[in-house]
């Protein structure tokens, strides 16, 4: 008895990690995630307001307009050499943007940027938020800027 027990337990434990669905579906086991667009900002604190930064947005990858995810990431293959193409925009006081200032950039990746597959990655329009001009894509692991304004 105690056999055909440990049997009957054993298939349907199989059973059960056979029909386990992947930890996510639909998603390549080699492959990244980059912001399709973000803005950055800067609290400052002796204002006590908020300073709108410059804002990126991926306008395309190895020259084909990219797939933007519902969560406004764009799937990239890890350890794979790629040119990302972006469009930067400075904005007002009030957040809107200056049409005047927008610019157009290259960023290049080679196989080593994005080594580890799974990684979520944010694409600055520059290294901070304020004291900047021009469009210089900075790779990111966080939202926040790369350096805090003096």
């Amino acid at each position: 008895m105690k056999q055909t027990l440990f049997l009957f337990f054993g298939i349907l434990l199989l059973q059960g990690c056979q029909s386990l669905p992947p930890a996510q579906d639909g998603i390549d086991a080699d492959t990244v995630f980059v912001s399709a667009s973000h803005c950055l900002n800067e609290y400052l604190d002796d204002l006590e307001k908020v300073h709108y930064g410059p804002c990126l947005k991926v306008t395309a990858i190895n020259g084909e307009e990219p797939d933007v995810r519902e969560d406004g990431f764009v799937e990239l293959p890890a350890a794979t050499a790629l040119t990302i193409r972006v469009s930067c925009v400075y904005r007002h006081a009030d957040g809107s943007p200056i049409p005047a200032t927008m610019e157009n950039a290259d960023f290049a990746v080679d196989t080593s940027t994005f080594a580890e597959a799974g990684q979520r990655w944010y694409l600055h329009a520059h290294k901070q938020a304020r004291g900047v001009v021009g469009c210089e894509p900075t790779l990111s692991r966080s939202v926040y800027p790369t350096y805090d304004t003096d």
